[in-house]
């Protein structure tokens, strides 16, 4: 590849035609040239194979299933910058150093900025390392798999054990040394884990972590109330014998989630 960039050689890889076209004309406009546009995997390969595009946009889901198969397939050979319509609370979390992510509709300023990052990293005479596209690939399906969440907690009652599921509890929280849950209808059981273990295990639409030792349901909360130091205090049904109080660096986080 030339260290003298002109324009790159681009291999669309969209499966709906008014979006690959946008794609294409945005590219001409920023000094880009696409060297073509196919709808499914099987296309990307052969085409890939034949032109050796200098960079290929790829969309995650295609006519013929996820992008990432074709890497499981062949050895991709152009870097890749993916396009995806998933919303941009989870576009952030599929962020890697390595390749950029471009949101759909596709803006102007947000593929010429890839481009130039694409640039940084691919032609210029100080350029990276070449990236390693099957440990992305693999590190990017972990990440869009829906992620299981709790669905229930086996807990000790009296001489035995009982299951209880996850929508019957209205929140958790520390005292002292111990972690409990409460149930809805005002029953408190000692769960064994500890506040951060149930980060990975509490679906965060159901579920938020308004400070270091409670973890509550949105049916759970009956008021909110402004409270010192910048801080709010609920009031939470069924009550619960502590203060239940949303930390400070919490407090707008806390709101967003209320009003979803």
């Amino acid at each position: 590849m030339n260290l003298i960039f002109k324009k790159a050689r681009v291999l669309v890889v969209e499966d709906e035609k008014i979006i690959a076209k946008d794609i294409e004309s945005t590219l001409k406009r920023i000094g880009h040239e696409s060297v073509g546009n196919v709808a499914k995997g099987e296309e990307a390969i052969v085409f890939a194979e034949k032109q050796r595009p200098d960079l290929i946009l790829m969309d995650i889901e295609l006519l013929d299933g996820q992008s990432f198969e074709i890497f499981n397939q062949v050895e991709v050979k152009s870097p890749v910058i993916f396009t995806t319509s998933y919303d941009e609370y989870a576009l952030k979390a599929f962020k890697v150093n390595s390749v950029d992510y471009l949101l759909k509709p596709i803006q102007k300023e947000d593929l010429a900025a890839a481009m130039d990052k694409y640039k940084k990293m691919f032609v210029s005479t100080t350029a990276a390392a070449p990236i390693n596209m099957d440990e992305l690939v693999k590190e990017l399906q972990q990440k869009l798999q829906p992620k299981e969440f709790r669905k229930r907690f086996l807990v000790k009652n009296v001489q035995k054990l009982v299951s209880i599921e996850i929508e019957d509890i209205a929140y958790f929280y520390s005292d002292g040394r111990l972690n409990f849950f409460k149930t809805n209808d005002n029953k408190k059981y000692v769960v064994d884990y500890t506040m951060d273990d149930m980060e990975d295990m509490l679906d965060p639409e159901k579920y938020f972590r308004i400070s270091r030792s409670f973890y509550v349901s949105i049916n759970s909360v009956e008021q909110i109330h402004d409270y010192f130091g910048n801080r709010l205090i609920l009031t939470l049904k069924p009550a619960v014998d502590k203060e239940a109080l949303v930390s400070r660096e919490k407090v707008t986080e806390f709101k967003r989630w209320m009003g979803k």
